[in-house]
C-alpha cells in the first residue's frame, strides 16, 4: 500500500513534523513504554486510530512494523480558522461544506468532485468518524482533491460556531423537517452540512443549524445517496447565485 509510514518512532516523527496522517493502527495488547508513548502522542495529537490485529498490520506492510502503521493523507489539510479567513477577505460570497462522519471513501470522492465543479470555497470535515482521503477518494474525484482545500476540526459543533460567528449561515440537509430546499435563501454567505450515510446528521450539530432544509422525495424509496443529494443542494446555491443581478 502506499502513502503509508511504518514503525513506532517513524510515526511518531512524521507526527511532530506535522504530516497528514489519515489513521494509525495499532496493535491489540502491544505494551511498552515506546508504544505507550505513542498512544499519548497520537491522541495529544487527536489522531485517528484503531487497534487492530497483528494479522492486519501485516497485511498492510511486510515490513518491520513493530506494531504500528500510519497511514498518509496525499493531500495536505488546511487549517480550518485560516481558510475561513482568506475566504472571508475575498469579494466572493463564502460557500462552505460540512460532511458529518461521511465515511464513504467513494462517497467522499464524489462530493469533493461536485463541491469543485460548484466552486465550494472549502471542505470540512472530523478529524474523528471521517473517510480517509485515499487513492479510490483521489480517484472518484477525478483529482479535484487537489482543487478543493479541506480542512479537519476537533468537532463539527466548534466550526458551525466559528462560521456562525463570522456572518455564515449554517444550513442542513436533513428529512427531519417540513422545509424544502427551494424555500432556503442561499444566496448570502452560506454552508452546507450533509450528514452521513446511514444515520444523517448526528443530534449534537442539528442543535446548532441555523436553518434545516430537505428534498422532494416523490417515489417510495424514502433517501437519495448523499453524494447524489449533496449536489443537488450545491447546485441550488450555484442557481441561486447566478440568478442574482
Amino acid at each position: 500500500m502506499n502513502n503509508q509510514i511504518y514503525g513506532i518512532r517513524a510515526i511518531m516523527e512524521a507526527i511532530e513534523a506535522e504530516q497528514p496522517i489519515n489513521k494509525i493502527f495499532l496493535q491489540k495488547g502491544l505494551g511498552g513504554e515506546l508504544f505507550r508513548e505513542l498512544e499519548t502522542v497520537i491522541r495529544k495529537n487527536g489522531i485517528s486510530s484503531s487497534y487492530v490485529p497483528v494479522e492486519k498490520l501485516n497485511r498492510l506492510t511486510k515490513n518491520n512494523h513493530q506494531g504500528a502503521v500510519a497511514q498518509i493523507s496525499p493531500v495536505e489539510f488546511q487549517a480550518f480558522e485560516s481558510l475561513v479567513e482568506q475566504v472571508m477577505e475575498k469579494e466572493q460570497v463564502p460557500f462552505f461544506l460540512l460532511l458529518d462522519q461521511i465515511s464513504d471513501v467513494r462517497n467522499f470522492g464524489a462530493i469533493i468532485r461536485t463541491a469543485e465543479c460548484c466552486g465550494v470555497h472549502g471542505i470540512i470535515v472530523p478529524k474523528n468518524g471521517a473517510a480517509p482521503i485515499t487513492e479510490d477518494t483521489v480517484k472518484t474525484s477525478a483529482g479535484a482533491v487537489f482543487n478543493v482545500p479541506i480542512a479537519k476540526v476537533d468537532h463539527l459543533k466548534d466550526a458551525i460556531y466559528y462560521l456562525q460567528a463570522s456572518g455564515i449561515s449554517v444550513v442542513g440537509a436533513t428529512e427531519k423537517t417540513d422545509n424544502q430546499i427551494y424555500s432556503a435563501d442561499f444566496k448570502s454567505p452560506c454552508a452546507i452540512v450533509m450528514g452521513a450515510e446511514d444515520k444523517g446528521i448526528s443530534n449534537s450539530v442539528m442543535k446548532v443549524l441555523d436553518s434545516k432544509v430537505k428534498l422532494p422525495l416523490l417515489g417510495q424509496i424514502g433517501s437519495l445517496n448523499v453524494s447524489v443529494a449533496c449536489g443537488v443542494f450545491l447546485y441550488e446555491v450555484v442557481r441561486q447565485r447566478s440568478s442574482v443581478t
